[in-house]
């Protein structure tokens, strides 16, 4: 069963998860041949000012 988990920084709207989720099901399909019911995708949201940039967090860069 392949399994990806992603990480990304709070803020995304829902619609744009279920288009990541929609994206990496279909590339994992394709990558491996299972079949699509078996693919699970696990979104991750990140505060901000715990994700790092450069040395800073991306809230202190406005991201």
């Amino acid at each position: 069963m392949p399994f990806a988990q992603i990480y990304l920084i709070e803020g995304r709207t829902e619609e744009q998860k279920k288009a990541v989720i929609e994206k990496v099901s279909q590339a994992l399909v394709d990558a491996t041949g299972a079949p699509i019911a078996n693919v699970r995708v696990w979104i991750q949201e990140v505060p901000k000012e715990n994700w790092g940039i450069a040395g800073v967090s991306a809230k202190e860069l406005g991201r």
